[in-house]
């Protein structure tokens, strides 16, 4: 599988490029089980046997696709088409039964709207896996674009989206919501809705609080040219704890002597404006 992560993809609505890119795809792994009461036995999955059957009437047709029991084996029709005139059924379509295509078979085997009109379900269990070229690291990178992450379907298996991040992920349900509730997760679908088409969605990094030496070193150059402030040695052994907040920088009271200890009341030293020297 080709590696998308090194793509660069215009984010939408503008704005800066996104770096990253991963493809997850639903893989198939086989067809659903048509769930309907056999009966011969106590089973209710079937699966298709690959055949249809055609049963011509003078200018009618019968057209059934074939089962068979998981169970017992037993063959049992569900129906296509019933008493249609010839010329109103397509004729590559009507030699496509009669040849018993097996892409045909594929589609109205997974044919959501024909279990219904038939009345039967569609079990997905085990027909299908999620493969993606993510790393466990992808949602704490060092760089900071969000990631996009392409999800395509090979077979329309309806997955809820809470589910499928939580595999693709590699995270519990709980951690998906709270970074769809916090917006660190973009998604077009509600979470708990089943999907079964192409998707996008988009994650982002958590933001990241800066230490004291980050915040320091990321300061525009000052009037001294190394673009830093000086912390002196004695502070650094005093446990100074400092606090960034523009261009004032605040001294922890922890310096202060104590009332009753020999020296002056307890002081805050506070230095606005401080320059590098």
């Amino acid at each position: 599988m080709n590696d998308f992560r090194s793509i660069g993809v215009p984010a939408e609505g503008g704005g800066s490029d996104i770096g990253r890119k991963a493809l997850w795809v639903i893989r198939e792994l086989g067809l659903p089980a048509l769930v309907k009461a056999c009966v011969s036995c106590r089973s209710a999955r079937h699966h298709p046997t690959g055949k249809f059957r055609v049963n011509a009437n003078g200018k009618l047709l019968d057209v059934w696709m074939l089962i068979c029991c998981e169970l017992c084996g037993r063959t049992s029709k569900i129906p296509l088409h019933e008493r249609i005139y010839v010329q109103a059924l397509d004729s590559e379509r009507l030699l496509m039964f009669e040849n018993n295509d097996r892409t045909m078979v594929r589609d109205l085997a997974m044919d959501g709207a024909l279990a219904g009109k038939a009345a039967y379900q569609l079990d997905w269990s085990g027909t299908w896996e999620l493969e993606n070229d993510m790393l466990s690291c992808e949602l704490e990178p060092e760089d900071p674009a969000p990631l996009k992450v392409i999800i395509r379907f090979e077979l329309p298996v309806p997955i809820r989206v809470e589910k499928l991040l939580a595999t693709g992920f590699g995270l519990s349900r709980s951690a998906v919501r709270g970074m769809v509730d916090s917006g660190r997760i973009r998604l077009p679908i509600a979470i708990d809705a089943k999907a079964r088409e192409d998707f996008t969605l988009f994650a982002s990094p958590p933001h990241r609080r800066l230490s004291m030496q980050q915040r320091i070193r990321r300061r525009p150059r000052g009037p001294g040219g190394d673009g830093s402030h000086r912390v002196t040695a004695r502070s650094r052994r005093a446990g100074v704890v400092l606090e960034m907040e523009q261009d004032r920088i605040v001294w922890d009271a922890g310096l202060a002597k104590p009332l009753g200890s020999g020296g002056s009341p307890g002081k805050t030293h506070c230095y606005q404006g401080l320059t590098s020297r």
